[in-house]
């Protein structure tokens, strides 16, 4: 399996390596309004993944739901991993699945 990286810009992401390879799609400022070019960059990672592979949400929204439209679309199935901080200082990722 694999965790697609949205966007890495400086945070650890090493909790992630638990649900798969660490795979970074973009890195640093993205031009947020460029959206055909946020899928053409996207589109190769795409063509790699698997149903059971993770997008893990980081950086601008937008570049989220650009992703998260691609993966949900060629296999009708969205696997995110999302940052969950806790009380008592075990902060980690969790996993949710829709089915689209």
């Amino acid at each position: 399996m694999k965790v697609f990286i949205i966007n890495s810009s400086g945070h650890d992401f090493s909790k992630a390596e638990q649900f798969g390879e660490l795979v970074t799609m973009t890195r640093g400022t993205v031009n947020k309004y460029s959206i055909t070019s946020m899928a053409r960059m996207f589109q190769p990672f795409v063509d790699e993944s698997s149903p059971n592979d993770y997008l893990l949400q980081s950086g601008p929204v937008v570049l989220n739901m650009i992703a998260a439209g691609m993966f949900a679309q060629k296999h009708g199935i969205l696997n995110l991993l999302l940052w969950k901080a806790e009380a008592d200082g075990q902060d980690r990722y969790v996993k949710r699945r829709l089915r689209v």
